[in-house]
């Protein structure tokens, strides 16, 4: 602060005084104070679990009511040993390979299409969505008496007069996953497919305007114009059905095949079920379940890493 006062002979002379420290900022501690209990939960439901994960699979627990003992590396030896677990291995990543790619490519390019507004764009939304509205049960139940050895499709080879093709598509070792894999491109597809129209719906209309006037077909706009846009959306989603794939398909082999024939169906997700819930094996299970957390963080990492995520 500057003052003006009189020196002799009537001349002012300006002083500068010290001006008071600025106050510090206070601190705010509302957020922190509600952010509590959702941090309680998290650590009580969400770290606790995986906490909990590790340290079964070190121990040999013959069932919930059992004694139960340390076992240290054995389950792990135990797991790699079993030829099931291979099989299990093997299941998974064709699933994965053959559902991922198709689930994503395919609800993109359709998501793109009712982007544009196409006649019905509004009814197509909603049949889109109606697979994510049915219960996993419900969706069993559809497939199993489409796919059944005198169900709608076998029905259907024969009135094309292609009997020889029928087959138990369910009960075959050759068609058991490939089944599944079906179900899962099926009902996740649509509700991909209208999550990316939702997000290609935000995009600003010059980028199509301009790209239709620099001559690009729907197949360039689709995929170089519109697709690095939302790159970043597309990983978001790529991740969640990766997971879900990996870890929710336990209850389709459990409503349709029991993980047979043999281990033909067999995944990774089914057997940790197996194994606690009808083998009472619980040190295996949750080995199993060791493994199937580093699967999915390892691929988690990969998609985020492909798709160039900035988190």
């Amino acid at each position: 602060m500057t003052l003006l006062s009189s020196a002799p002979g009537g001349a002012s002379v300006a002083r500068k005084t010290p001006s008071a420290p600025a106050a510090p900022p206070r601190r705010k501690q509302g957020g922190v104070i509600l952010a509590v209990p959702a941090l309680v939960w998290y650590l009580v439901f969400m770290v606790g679990p995986l906490v909990a994960i590790f340290v079964i699979a070190a121990l040999r627990w013959p069932g919930m009511l059992q004694p139960v003992s340390f076992a240290g590396l054995q389950n792990v030896r135990t797991v790699l040993d079993d030829p099931v677990f291979m099989d299990a291995v093997t299941n998974t990543a064709v699933q994965l390979v053959v559902a991922l790619p198709l689930m994503i490519v395919g609800a993109y390019m359709l998501g793109y299409y009712v982007a544009q507004q196409p006649p019905g764009h509004r009814v197509l939304r909603y049949l889109l969505f109606i697979p994510g509205l049915i219960s996993t049960p419900a969706k069993a139940m559809v497939f199993y008496a489409v796919l059944s050895p005198d169900g709608l499709f076998n029905g259907a080879l024969d009135k094309l007069g292609m009997g020889s093709l029928t087959d138990a598509w369910l009960a075959s070792p050759s068609t058991a996953l490939a089944c599944l894999i079906v179900l899962d491109v099926w009902s996740g597809i649509g509700f991909t497919a209208v999550l990316f129209a939702a997000r290609l719906g935000s995009v600003p209309d010059e980028i199509g305007e301009a790209a239709q006037l620099d001559g690009a077909g729907h197949w360039r706009a689709m995929w170089r114009i519109h697709f690095p846009v939302i790159r970043d959306f597309v990983g978001v989603v790529t991740m969640l059905q990766f997971l879900w794939t990996l870890f929710g398909s336990a209850q389709n082999v459990l409503l349709l095949t029991q993980g047979g024939p043999g281990s033909s169906s067999t995944t990774l997700s089914f057997l940790v079920y197996q194994k606690a819930f009808i083998a009472a094996d619980l040190g295996y299970s949750q080995t199993v379940g060791v493994f199937l957390f580093l699967v999915g963080l390892a691929g988690l990492l990969t998609i985020r890493r492909v798709f160039r995520q900035n988190y």
